[in-house]
């Protein structure tokens, strides 16, 4: 991921509602949710979501699709992997195993869960993949 594209994801994760929106995503999974569901999740009204979803399809964190009268919304998560690989690149001087500790953090919020399952118990640097059908923006 380039700068400018790290960039463009945290500003659009610096908004209170955008960050929610994006934080409701990665628990609902690949299969996404309805723009009005995350409505009625945060308490905005249609034009606050479509300008907020707009934001964060723009800079690649979320996309969309229709089914039948609905808009679906998933999280991206080839970017949101990529952000963190970007933060993470250059971790600790090249000792890696200093990042253990980031991890160990983000588990005293409890488990992290991925797609049902929850993460290896020891904690490990997360790289940007190629996820089956979903291209990363670039190769770190």
């Amino acid at each position: 991921m380039r700068e400018d594209q790290a960039l463009s994801a945290f500003a659009a994760l610096s908004q209170e509602h955008r960050l929610r929106i994006v934080r409701l995503l990665v628990e609902a999974g690949p299969e996404g949710m309805p723009a009005g569901v995350l409505g009625e999740k945060l308490g905005a009204g249609s034009s606050k979501m479509s300008f907020h979803l707009s934001h964060l399809e723009q800079a690649g964190l979320v996309r969309s699709h229709r089914d039948g009268r609905l808009i679906i919304y998933a999280v991206e998560v080839a970017t949101l992997s990529g952000l963190i690989a970007f933060l993470l690149k250059d971790c600790c001087g090249g000792r890696p195993e200093i990042c253990a500790l980031a991890f160990a953090e983000a588990r005293t919020e409890g488990p992290i869960k991925c797609s049902g399952l929850e993460a290896p118990k020891h904690p490990r640097l997360i790289s940007a993949e190629r996820l089956p059908g979903k291209p990363v923006a670039e190769e770190i």
